[in-house]
């Protein structure tokens, strides 16, 4: 009898300690437009070094576009791996950069630039492009 009380009690403090995080929808949507930008931006490094290419990538407070050119003026829509036109991500509701990101491009060497931190708001961890290699993590 009482192993079972003290197996009652634990599930009851892991319920409420656990429970609520389930519930908070907007942590975990941060953190997936976060991890969708980290890759979306090693996308566009390495698409930049296969085609030669510069490619810009332009932000707004909750939106990511990508764009492909000859030169650092990126004039052509990047098409995502999908198959899509272009290459845009939108953040979910709620869901935006703490600051919104300056834009910049990767060159034919997939070298950035200008090296940043962004942060998505709700996100803990920082994406990080490293402006000498650009390096994206």
């Amino acid at each position: 009898m009482v192993e079972l009380i003290m197996v009652i009690v634990i599930a009851g403090i892991l319920a409420a300690v656990a429970a609520p995080r389930f519930f908070e929808v907007d942590v975990f949507r941060s953190r997936g437009f976060a991890d969708e930008v980290k890759a979306s931006l090693r996308y566009a490094q390495k698409t930049a070094i296969a085609q030669r290419r510069f490619v810009c990538v332009a932000f707004t407070a909750n939106r990511v576009t990508l764009t492909t050119g000859p030169t650092v003026d990126c004039g052509t829509d990047l098409q995502s791996p999908t198959g899509e036109a272009s290459y845009v991500i939108n953040a979910p509701a709620n869901t935006a950069f703490a600051v919104t990101p300056a834009n910049f491009n990767f060159n034919a060497l997939g070298r950035p630039s200008a090296g940043q931190v962004i942060n998505v708001t709700g996100a803990t961890n920082a994406i990080t492009i490293e402006a000498e290699t650009g390096y994206v993590h």
